[in-house]
């Protein structure tokens, strides 16, 4: 059987806490792959069903029900994504699997308006075969300005294992991030996060209708007005660690969304202050990844040392505090 001719073929039960939601939109929180559009065609046509029964998409669920969807592989539109050669930091690469090192500046899936020069438009490049794999193989996304390491699927079976085990927070993730303000110790962020409620661009810790999003941070260095920071997940959501880390009052440095204007230490040098004054985007760096091989069952790990720029602001750091 060809990638091409293969089914998609996923089974999950329906959590007691998405009780009273509609079956769109349970299917769009555990089936995160694919739109909710797409999803909600999958339902009318019987692809998607709830304990073997076909049912409407603005049917409620009670929890426990399992989901089943069994369609063919045809992902989003895809004709309008084309190959771009473009340089891949590849860090690894079998039969399955590709984990690559993504720099700064560079988008990971095309949207309205920006259709070219994206992460996918150069994997579609390296390995035209990944056609075939929904949103070219990638399974997860970093922000444009954070840098690190992210794994594809090459294949529809290893696609299927890592959003499975991304849905089972099973997959390990280990950031270093640089953050305004000189933290006590390290801590634990539980806030749920939806659009902000006023500037729909950006996200917020909301009390209502937000998604749960945990976050898990340890102090690495303190400096005299900032702290180096290792951040662990155990959701992935929007700019998770961009908002939890500005919610409790330490922003990331760089990052004007939602730490707002450049903020220098007092006495800064010459030296600190052109640092700063250079590093235009969030201090985020996705240093580390885990997950178990599709293929063997065995877990893998990859790690990525921060990129240079990162080190630079670090080292301007350490040299002003010491000077």
């Amino acid at each position: 059987m060809s990638l091409a001719d293969a089914k998609i073929n996923i089974s999950l039960v329906v959590p007691e806490n998405m009780a009273g939601k509609r079956l769109d939109q349970v299917a769009s929180e555990l089936i995160s792959d694919y739109s909710r559009s797409r999803l909600q065609s999958w339902i009318k046509d019987g692809a998607l069903t709830l304990d073997g029964r076909v049912c409407r998409a603005r049917d409620k669920l009670v929890g426990g029900e399992r989901l089943v969807l069994e369609a063919d592989p045809e992902p989003e539109p895809q004709s309008a994504w084309l190959a771009e050669d473009m340089p891949l930091e590849i860090v690894y690469e079998d039969q399955s699997l590709l984990a690559i090192n993504k720099p700064a500046g560079l988008v990971v899936h095309p949207a309205a308006g920006n259709r070219g020069g994206t992460l996918l438009n150069g994997l579609l490049s390296y390995l035209p075969q990944l056609e075939t794999v929904p949103r070219a193989g990638i399974v997860h996304r970093l922000d444009k300005d954070t840098t690190g390491l992210m794994v594809v699927a090459k294949t529809l079976q290893a696609h299927t294992s890592l959003v499975r085990q991304l849905q089972a927070r099973a997959v390990s993730r280990e950031y270093q991030a640089l953050v305004r303000g000189v933290m006590t110790g390290g801590g634990t962020v539980s806030g749920d996060i939806g659009r902000h409620p006023r500037t729909r661009t950006k996200m917020a810790v909301v009390e209502h209708g937000g998604k749960e999003a945990i976050t898990h941070y340890r102090v690495a260095k303190r400096f005299d007005e900032h702290t180096y920071i290792r951040v662990s997940l155990e959701t992935g959501r929007t700019h998770q660690i961009r908002v939890h880390m500005a919610y409790i009052g330490y922003p990331l440095v760089g990052d004007a969304v939602y730490g707002g204007r450049l903020k220098l230490p007092k006495g800064a040098g010459e030296q600190l202050t052109e640092v700063l004054r250079d590093f235009k985007r969030q201090a985020l760096h996705a240093a580390s990844l885990a997950l178990v091989h599709p293929d063997t069952g065995e877990r893998v790990s990859w790690r990525a040392a921060a990129p240079p720029d990162m080190q630079t602001l670090l080292a301007a750091l350490d040299h002003a505090q010491h000077a």
